[in-house]
């Protein structure tokens, strides 16, 4: 691992420039580019790193209506791979344009990701000019299909499966105050109680249906009861294991015996357990249901990402907090992701380090995102240092 000096830190943050990283941000929230549309801000990225001279790749890891952006930095000497990943894809909503006032930086993506995918290339930017990197090289990934439930992260899986993978991750999602060293697994229950024949008035036979709404409710019931059980499966930083219930709904009017009852929750797991598992367990509650006469009961397991669990003493940690120091003075507490994202993929499927840090950024999937322009600042400067430290030597 390569020392950070006064000297090195001195460089790093005299060549980070404010304008050319805000420039390169604007340009890409400017575009709209809500899950499953990201060709375009895809595009305007690459042509960005292209006209900048670096070696861009445009593979379509599965989804060729919007190609993965891929660039690189050799050092030209030998070393490690730092890889920066970020996700191009936006939530959902209303669109609101890039605005810098005051020292904030407004629009849809700013603080999920696009300011960190931002604050990232002016990392490897500051690298290449400085000629700090001893040895090794930096990765830069951005791609589509990452926002769920229209995406499902299949174009990051396939990136890492064809090879585009680092010794080492970092992901600019809005995460800034600690040292993500474990990360719970989740999936998305979604379950459909039913009988058969049509909705029925209550006096005109309803009530002598098969009650969706009493199985429905021994559903939540047996869902409750097993998140207390699953309470006692304990991390003494990430918590307990979870199964939450957000959502249901049945029935049209108050008279009537409807014939479906729906629900969708969460399901989240501790490193260490087979999400295979966690599906069959999913599964049993469902089958007692279906033991209630004249009742179907129904569920998706929608697996999201697994967990993982982050060596703090592994060289990219250590490499990171040594940037954390140099740049914020302290090295940052180890805690848990309370989220998932790509990194828990890198995890899963590459079995390297992954690290999630952002900006302090505010407003992730809501109309009003936000983060302070010196946040970007520091983030460039704490990539450019975590390469210069953990890719060379």
């Amino acid at each position: 691992m390569t020392k950070i000096t006064a000297s090195i830190a001195k460089q790093v943050a005299e060549q980070v420039s404010q304008e050319r990283l805000l420039q390169t941000a604007i340009r890409l929230v400017e575009i709209p580019s809500p899950t499953r549309d990201g060709a375009e801000v895809a595009n305007c990225l690459a042509d960005i790193l292209q006209q900048e001279d670096f070696s861009v790749e445009r593979p379509e890891a599965g989804w060729p209506v919007a190609p993965a952006v891929v660039a690189r930095y050799e050092s030209g000497q030998p070393g490690r791979t730092l890889q920066f990943n970020g996700h191009l894809d936006t939530v959902h909503l209303p669109f609101v344009p890039p605005r810098v006032e005051e020292g904030m930086f407004y629009g849809s993506g700013v603080s999920d990701m696009k300011g960190g995918v931002a604050a990232a290339v002016e990392a490897m930017r500051v690298v290449r000019e400085t000629g700090l990197l001893s040895g090794g090289s930096i990765l830069l990934t951005a791609h589509d299909l990452h926002e769920a439930p229209w995406g499902d992260g299949s174009q990051v899986d396939q990136l890492i499966r064809s090879g585009y993978v680092g010794d080492a991750v970092m992901l600019p999602e809005y995460n800034s105050d600690r040292l993500n060293v474990v990360g719970r697994g989740l999936a998305v229950l979604e379950i459909s109680v039913q009988r058969a024949g049509d909705p029925v008035h209550e006096v005109l036979g309803g009530s002598q249906q098969p009650d969706v709404i009493a199985a429905g409710a021994e559903l939540v019931q047996r869902l409750n009861q097993l998140n207390v059980q699953l309470s006692e499966r304990q991390h003494p930083v990430a918590g307990p294991e979870s199964l939450f219930v957000g959502k249901v709904t049945s029935g049209e009017i108050y008279n009537q015996s409807p014939t479906c009852f729906e629900l969708s929750g969460t399901r989240r797991w501790l490193p260490g357990t087979d999400p295979a598992a966690v599906e069959a367990e999913f599964r049993a509650v469902l089958a007692a249901i279906e033991e209630r006469p004249g009742i179907t009961c129904q569920g998706t397991f929608h697996f999201v990402r697994d967990a993982y669990e982050l060596d703090p003493q592994h060289e990219a940690a250590r490499s990171f907090q040594s940037a954390c120091r140099a740049v914020m003075g302290a090295e940052l507490p180890a805690g848990f992701k309370p989220f998932v994202d790509d990194g828990n993929t890198f995890y899963a499927l590459a079995g390297i380090p992954a690290i999630t840090h952002g900006p302090d950024a505010k407003g992730a999937h809501t109309v009003e995102e936000e983060v302070p322009v010196a946040e970007l600042v520091r983030v460039a400067q704490v990539y450019a240092l975590t390469a210069i430290a953990f890719c060379g030597d």
